[in-house]
């Protein structure tokens, strides 16, 4: 749980620092570095949760488990039923 709200933070985090930069970006007319800043402080966090992310996976502390799309490929096959096999169409020739 504490995982969880870990990598939550971090999201809100990024998204505050993102709102934050387009702020700056809009209203600040001089040359004021508050921008860059910002978007540096998103970047430091994105790449502070994707190693995070890495290193929790490898230690086993989360686990990983794709799209899984063999399951989908399996729900949409056709049954065996409705491909005739070749051996026994060429036997009965």
């Amino acid at each position: 749980m504490l995982i969880k709200l870990l990598i939550i933070s971090a999201f809100i985090g990024i998204v505050i620092s993102l709102g934050s930069a387009l702020y700056y970006l809009l209203h600040d007319k001089s040359r004021s570095p508050r921008t860059v800043k910002a978007l540096t402080t998103r970047i430091s966090l994105s790449l502070a949760l994707f190693f995070f992310l890495l290193f929790a996976a490898t230690m086993g502390w989360i686990k990983p488990h794709g799209i899984r799309t063999h399951q989908l490929a399996q729900k949409k096959a056709l049954p065996s039923s409705a491909f005739p096999n070749r051996n026994q169409s060429v036997q009965s020739q």
